[in-house]
């Protein structure tokens, strides 16, 4: 058996499609989405992820606005900030680039931002949401497998699901977005005993640990679906993910590649949750 490997960069483009279509919708009731992006600090990979948000925007037609401060910024004042980037109509969503410099609390800023605008999906209010079935933002990483996992033909109804790692970003709501699906989730992560003798139980395993062959072949059942979030980088530089994809691949039934599978959902759901937050705005 060689897996199918879902492609997330197509999928992306597709959904992509439809945040432009609704996009247009709205500009003609005199709404544009707009996403407020801070970045404090010079941190390469962060330079990066928010240059592609701010990309991601435009292409679909979204108004985003890109801030960016020195690592010397004192919390109060990007708290202030915050605070009126929540009373500016124009922008439905805020996102704040982590991670933050030593001397700020990322918990107290994520917490700054109104969860009608909080489209990271990080705030207390957003998690709760998410645990009780109630209306909010789903993080955009797990929201992005979670239709990564809609669009194969397959049931999560009563399937094993074994989500590696415990992150409040991915693993803890992967597997709360799991359980909404009726699947049975076990969350494996560092203190757990027989990795492998969780992942051999599994129809799907979602890998979010950050490191290099967590999952090998001898770790998958025959016919699972592995959705690979990791982002690491192999011995000559390439990027990779936590799962071993040449020798998985010849195991399960659907596999996300790294580079091009999952990372190209994170940053469209982001577009997404602007959309809904403009939305809701447009119907209140």
């Amino acid at each position: 058996m060689t897996a199918q490997r879902i492609d997330g960069n197509a999928l992306s483009l597709k959904l992509r499609a439809d945040v432009s279509r609704r996009t247009a919708a709205l500009k003609v009731k005199g709404i544009t989405p707009g996403l407020a992006v801070i970045l404090v600090g010079e941190n390469p990979a962060s330079q990066v992820y928010v240059r592609n948000k701010v990309k991601a925007c435009a292409d679909s037609g979204l108004h985003s606005v890109l801030e960016k401060y020195p690592d010397t910024l004192n919390e109060a004042d990007l708290l202030d900030r915050i605070e009126a980037l929540n009373q500016d109509d124009s922008i439905h969503g805020i996102l704040v680039q982590l991670p933050l410099p030593a001397q700020m609390d990322a918990q107290r800023v994520i917490e700054a931002i109104s969860p009608a605008k909080d489209v990271d999906g990080f705030h207390i209010a957003s998690a709760g949401a998410l645990m009780t079935g109630m209306p909010g933002f789903w993080p955009c990483t797990p929201y992005g497998c979670m239709k990564i996992l809609e669009s194969i033909p397959y049931d999560l109804k009563g399937k094993h699901a074994v989500v590696i790692g415990r992150s409040n970003i991915v693993g803890k709501p992967m597997a709360l977005m799991l359980l909404k699906k009726n699947a049975t989730v076990t969350i494996c992560h560092s203190a757990t005993q027989d990795l492998k003798a969780m992942t051999l139980q599994a129809d799907v395993i979602v890998a979010a640990v950050g490191q290099r062959n967590v999952v090998t072949a001898d770790m998958v059942k025959p016919g699972a679906v592995v959705l690979d979030v990791g982002m690491n980088r192999n011995d000559e530089g390439k990027l990779c993910g936590d799962v071993d994809f040449v020798g998985v691949e010849q195991i399960a039934s659907y596999i996300t590649p790294v580079p091009g599978g999952v990372g190209p959902m994170t940053i469209t759901m982001l577009l997404v949750n602007t959309l809904e937050a403009a939305e809701r705005t447009s119907q209140s």
